[in-house]
């Protein structure tokens, strides 16, 4: 089992920044890759970004492409999304996400593990 656990969501203004942080744990040998994802209210839960573990490239959905950065820390078994210029369309809950087979990283049934989830809100 892995657990994962998010921190870092908050209230900010359009324009600013936060870092959110998602610590795992368990058996967390075998990761293929990590992601982030996140829901408004009455929307579907939609890919933010994705780091794939041992190589480390880069994935976003386009709407956060230059303003949102995923990073990982292998050896706190621990994934990033630093949110910069940040706008009300991104306000969401925003979930981490563990994935352990070779598959899509846009796709949230790719991934088998899930975060809490942490509150994001941007006001204009």
């Amino acid at each position: 089992q892995v657990q994962l656990v998010e921190s870092g969501g908050g209230l900010v203004q359009a324009g600013g920044s936060l870092r959110l942080s998602c610590a795992a744990s368990g058996r967390t040998f075998s990761r293929y890759a990590m992601g982030w994802f996140r829901q408004a209210p009455g929307q579907q839960r939609e890919f933010v970004a994705a780091i794939a573990w041992r190589g480390g490239t880069t994935y976003y959905t386009d709407s956060v492409k230059g303003r949102f950065t995923i990073s990982r820390d292998n050896a706190k078994s621990t994934v990033y999304l630093q949110m910069n210029s940040l706008k009300p369309e991104d306000t969401a809950v925003y979930y981490c996400a563990d994935q352990y087979h070779s598959g899509s990283y846009y796709r949230p049934d790719e991934y088998a593990y899930w975060g809490q989830g942490t509150q994001v809100t941007v006001s204009s």
